[in-house]
């Protein structure tokens, strides 16, 4: 499944006239257009077929955003011209009254069913998304995890198709200042209009963001796709499209070609490029040029026409309830999924999908626009529209406030049973016979629900390079006259050696340097990430080195065989990777030490999410999954006499069984890297090994 849903179709502004005649040609006398509305249709059905069968995005996100730009910029226009200003006032309590409350309907829902569904160590997430939903920056929470590597073996959030809401708010706020100061501009100019000025505008925001939008998809895809400004420039293309509308008058053969070649072109879009990895720069010119073809062909009556679909009335009833189908399908296929165990449905499971997401969209509209609009009538007043949406988002504010709270103290309190109890052995049910005993009746620690966030500190000290960037960051921890040094380098699997390094820096007077990038090996071959060549991690590479000759630290302490090279190439193998011993034979030469650890297991389930589902017993992996029977170590021949090899295996497995959760402590924060707390139980093991194999 993909993890970057398409983007909601916003609620357009009522139409401010009747519908244009038929054979009318587009943008003549009329500014309501029924062939947006089949149009909206379908965008929503691509969407969501694409996630529910397809497992891909679409394209739509781009449709609804100019689309949204379209008809905002026209709405905002015509009330510079017909008062001689915008509302500013009027206009965002408009947007609050026709968005807020069928958010929060879903996002109520979504709270409910993560309950129900899905399992506890997913609900933080929910709890933090929701929140972030709720507040109209879900998409800025989703780009700074999109490239932080803690995030990347995350599975699909029922909130996260909330990103482009979030968009799509920050929009409503900026662009009455962008039309409003524009025409204010035109006015001081003493120009007859402000058509002109705000075509400018338009046009610099176009050039401007298209420009940033293809450099930084070019260089950090992951952050762009959420970024406003990367996507400001659909918002432009649909509001300059609502300014040339009017002049453009193609003949009629030529309309009926152009309406259907965007349709077609619409629908092969996510079928032929691969929208969550390549957009939103320069290839969104093609949903979204595909939508103007569309609506320049406009109504042409022609039973020839594609508008002859697209006005039907079954294609405008969907259209009208698109807001609310695209909000439902979403987390109505994340929580099928969950409850099947499936990673796509079947045939007739989709159309349960679609099916049960369309009469919640019905019933969402009934309750959100049909009754508020009813209840608002009779009371006009701006303050009313406010009233409403404060009355749909505060209790769904308040709920998630609460439920983390309970959840923080949950969380307390068991960190105060852990210190307090002898049960939470960790490694030591593995290596040391008093330890192994039956503590069945004690809940594991952490908690799957806390998991994610039982990291080394390094992380929130923002001392681990994310995978976009190059630059060498170096975090100090220990005193600076310590009597010796080490570098820990290497890539997530040796950051996650840093707490047991600084329990054994702690008791033994060392400094540790922390120099990490998530997904980079320190290895000076070419390495793959996301399936293209991981240039920044080659840079990170040359820079460690350099870094090192000035550091010149006792010993660099980083991994010595890995299970996956690049993280996209799946796990079923242990090796050595290509140019590891040629670092150890540099670092010989700068006279540094090097102590280099076998990998640790990794495991063919979400740990977590397992021991949360099955119970610890359940959760076990066979070691030969990631790891060789025989160490290749063991095989290594021309190593450099500064290399000390240390193998913590035993400490992980017992035997072929390598187990989630060891002495009461839940070992994985996901599917192969380990907790802060179980790896603070291998220090006095990997102190004595470092000690019997190092002169440190």
């Amino acid at each position: 499944m993909q993890s970057t849903p398409d983007s909601a179709p916003a609620a357009p502004p009522p139409p401010a006239s009747p519908a244009a005649p038929a054979g009318r040609a587009p943008g003549k006398g009329s500014t309501y257009r029924p062939e947006i509305q089949g149009l909206r249709a379908v965008a929503v059905l691509l969407v969501a077929v694409y996630h529910i069968w397809l497992g891909r995005v679409s394209g739509g996100v781009d449709v609804f955003l100019l689309l949204t730009g379209f008809l905002i910029t026209g709405s905002l226009l015509r009330s510079v011209e017909r008062k001689g200003a915008i509302g500013f006032t009027a206009f965002w309590t408009r947007m609050v009254k026709r968005l807020v409350p069928g958010a929060a309907v879903v996002l109520a829902g979504i709270l409910v069913s993560t309950y129900l569904f899905l399992p506890a160590d997913r609900w933080r997430d929910v709890i933090a998304e929701s929140i972030a939903a709720a507040l109209y920056y879900e998409n800025w929470h989703l780009a700074l995890n999109s490239v932080d590597y803690l995030a990347g073996s995350g599975v699909a959030s029922p909130v996260q198709h909330f990103w482009s809401l979030s968009i799509q708010g920050q929009f409503y706020l900026l662009w009455p200042f962008l039309i409003g100061g524009a025409a204010w501009l035109a006015a001081r100019a003493k120009r007859p209009g402000p058509r002109g000025a705000v075509a400018i505008g338009l046009g610099l925001v176009f050039t401007a963001s298209l420009a940033y939008s293809v450099v930084t998809t070019a260089t950090q895809q992951a952050w762009a796709y959420f970024d406003l400004g990367a996507r400001l420039w659909e918002f432009a293309l649909g509001g300059l499209l609502a300014l040339a509308l009017p002049h453009l008058r193609p003949p009629m053969w030529l309309r009926v070609l152009l309406g259907w070649t965007g349709v077609i072109a619409l629908v092969l879009c996510g079928l032929l490029v691969q929208v969550s990895t390549l957009f939103p720069g320069y290839i969104a010119l093609w949903p979204t040029m595909a939508a103007v073809l569309v609506i320049v062909a406009g109504t042409t009556g022609s039973p020839l026409a594609v508008d002859r679909l697209l006005n039907l009335r079954a294609m405008h009833y969907v259209g009208d309830h698109a807001y609310a189908l695209y909000l439902w399908h979403w987390p109505v296929l994340i929580c099928y999924l969950q409850v099947t165990d499936r990673t796509l449905p079947s045939l007739t499971g989709g159309f349960a999908v679609l099916a049960l997401s369309m009469l919640l969209a019905v019933a969402t509209r009934w309750i959100t626009e049909t009754r508020v609009d009813a209840f608002t009538r009779v009371r006009p007043a701006r303050r009313w529209s406010l009233a409403v949406g404060a009355a749909f988002l505060v209790p769904v504010l308040t709920a998630t406030g609460l439920w983390s709270g309970y959840l923080t103290e949950q969380q307390r309190q068991q960190e105060l049973a852990v210190q307090e109890s002898g049960s939470y052995t960790g490694a030591q049910a593995l290596t040391a016979p008093a330890a192994q005993q039956d503590h069945a009746s004690v809940p594991v620690y952490p908690a799957p629900a806390d998991a994610a966030d039982d990291v080394p500190r390094t992380y929130a000290d923002g001392c681990n390079q994310e995978t976009g960037k190059s630059e060498v960051l170096t975090c100090s921890y220990g005193p600076d006259d310590a009597e010796h040094t080490v570098a820990l380098v290497g890539a997530s699997h040796a950051a996650h050696w840093f707490p047991a390094l600084m329990e054994i820096a702690e008791d033994r007077d060392w400094r540790v340097v922390n120099i990490v990038k998530g997904s980079c090996l320190f290895t000076d071959i070419v390495q793959v990430y996301r399936g293209e060549e991981y240039h920044s991690c080659a840079q990170w590479n040359a820079g460690v080195l350099e870094e090192l000759r000035d550091l010149r630290p006792d010993a660099v302490f980083t991994t010595a065989t890995s299970t996956s090279i690049d993280g996209e190439a799946g796990f079923g193998g242990e090796v050595v990777v290509d140019g590891y011993v040629e670092r150890w034979r540099e670092l010989d030469r700068m006279d540094i030490d090097v102590i280099a650890v076998r990998d640790t297991p990794r495991m063919p389930f979400d740990a977590p999410e397992c021991v949360a589902e099955d119970g610890p017993e359940a959760c076990v992996a066979d070691r030969g999954f990631s790891m060789d029977e025989r160490s290749p170590l063991e095989k290594l021949e021309h190593v450099p006499d500064n290399v000390a090899f240390i193998d913590m295996t035993d400490h992980m497995c017992q035997g072929d069984r390598c187990p989630a959760v060891i002495g009461n402590i839940l070992v994985y924060w996901d599917t192969g890297h380990i907790t802060t707390t179980y790896m603070r139980t291998l220090a006095p093991g990997l102190g004595e090994r470092i000690a019997a194999a190092t002169d440190l």
